[in-house]
């Protein structure tokens, strides 16, 4: 029997918005620019998930670089330049959200800005008002838990009250370690294949690749009308 829910958190890039292959590539290009060749895998392994000055110290932890303040200002510009042309909401995500019968939200690593144009361009804003929660509001970032327990608290919601549909490992371990119940999305472009890992789950309770299978596993957590 599914443990009662008041409450779903939702990560943003790869799971509401098909961004992380986007970024990835991006990262990788900019990087080189700086003479830091990494690969995507690389960057999935490491990076998937992460805030960007947690991506800062690895990048000066591997290859004893920092990088300077007008390094990040480049990628930001070629990122949103790039999510202008070609980011996408996930498919079925908002008939998800709209036919939820419990409240939801949105905790995400990105800034605020980047969360607000990505919302933006994929017109999910309207769904997000008073119901976001980035990392810039935690003293740490994911695989700790602070970003989902400042989530629920927000809502006046019990961690152990909360499902958390994330698509990384480090999402997937900050919401356990915040005592949620944790569904994996293995849906977005940057995941493709990953069903057939025997890691898959990372640890998460349940594991779908289309949000069309969401009501499905929990039927719960739909609004019937009633």
């Amino acid at each position: 029997m599914n443990q009662p829910i008041d409450l779903v958190i939702f990560d943003c890039d790869g799971v509401l918005i098909d961004s992380e292959v986007i970024s990835a590539r991006m990262l990788v290009a900019e990087l080189a620019t700086r003479n830091v060749h990494i690969t995507m895998d690389y960057v999935a392994h490491h990076f998937l998930g992460r805030s960007y000055p947690v991506v800062l110290q690895q990048i000066r932890k591997e290859f004893g670089v920092d990088l300077p303040p007008e390094f990040e200002t480049a990628y930001r510009a070629s990122l949103l330049s790039a999510f202008e042309a070609e980011l996408r909401p996930i498919d079925g995500v908002r008939e998800v959200i709209e036919n939820l019968g419990v409240d939801y939200c949105l905790a995400t690593s990105s800034s605020p800005p980047r969360l607000a144009r990505s919302l933006e361009i994929t017109g999910l804003t309207d769904l997000f008002a008073r119901r976001t929660t980035t990392a810039s509001e935690v003293a740490h970032g994911k695989p700790a838990p602070d970003l989902f327990l400042l989530a629920a608290e927000k809502h006046g919601v019990a961690p152990e009250r909360c499902l958390v549909i994330e698509d990384s490992e480090n999402g997937i371990k900050a919401g356990l370690a915040a005592g949620m119940e944790v569904y994996r999305f293995i849906g977005g472009s940057h995941l493709s294949g990953l069903l057939n890992s025997a890691t898959a789950t990372a640890g998460a309770a349940q594991l779908f690749a289309s949000f069309g299978e969401f009501f499905q596993l929990r039927p719960d957590l739909k609004n019937n009308g009633n």
